[in-house]
């Protein structure tokens, strides 16, 4: 189910910082660029309302979550705010459990292939990679060689328009992006900037792979 969220753009945007206010007119920018999946993570002001109105804004064709998820308590705060989605920083098998069984998708953080599979036992949707960093884009090229073909893996920490194409010879289905496309402060024209040429890197990068494979 994750994988048909991310099958027009597989972008997340990792909205850290973001204040209620301001959170519909964000949105809307980054669904202009083409952006479906939208994160919030909780250690933002008041992230419950600003998922509220970013639900409210968007509508149901968009997957709208929370990050930073660290707790089985805070699951349960972010379902009943109508999210769907919980993204961690971490494999903590109890709250992968704790998202599914209120019936959202979960996509853990990890680190070594240990985590990796750990986390998909507990019924994790996907992978985070984080921090990207620390494993590269050689060390996901064997992590596939014997992750399950359908997961979804997403690197997350540090992605640019310009260090995209490495991560996805090796594997990679998407992207989280965090303050290279939105930061506090940042002018909504800037936002839009960073969101269209996001999109337009995806755009590019993903073609040139599949003109390589055929």
């Amino acid at each position: 189910m994750l994988n048909s969220w991310l099958e027009h753009l597989p972008l997340v945007a990792i909205l850290r910082g973001i204040r209620p206010d301001e959170a519909a007119s964000v949105c809307n920018v980054l669904a202009e660029a083409g952006f479906r999946v939208m994160e919030v993570p909780l250690n933002s002001p008041q992230p419950l309302d600003s998922i509220r109105n970013i639900i409210k804004t968007l509508g149901d064709s968009y997957l709208v979550g929370a990050g930073t998820v660290m707790s089985t308590a805070q699951v349960k705060d972010v379902a009943a705010a109508g999210a769907r989605l919980v993204v961690m920083p971490h494999a903590d098998t109890n709250v992968i459990r704790a998202a599914k069984e209120a019936g959202l998708l979960c996509v853990p953080g990890v680190a070594t292939p240990t985590e990796a599979f750990s986390a998909l036992a507990a019924g994790a949707d996907g992978l985070k990679i984080f921090p990207a960093e620390q494993v590269s884009p050689e060390g996901l090229k064997a992590w596939r060689a014997v992750l399950p073909r359908d997961t979804p893996v997403l690197p997350v920490g540090g992605i640019t328009p310009n260090n995209m194409a490495p991560w996805l010879a090796a594997g990679a289905q998407g992207f989280g992006i965090g303050s290279a496309l939105y930061a506090p402060g940042v002018d909504i024209s800037e936002i839009h900037r960073r969101a269209q040429a996001f999109a337009q890197a995806w755009a590019a990068i993903s073609t040139q792979s599949k003109e390589y494979r055929a």
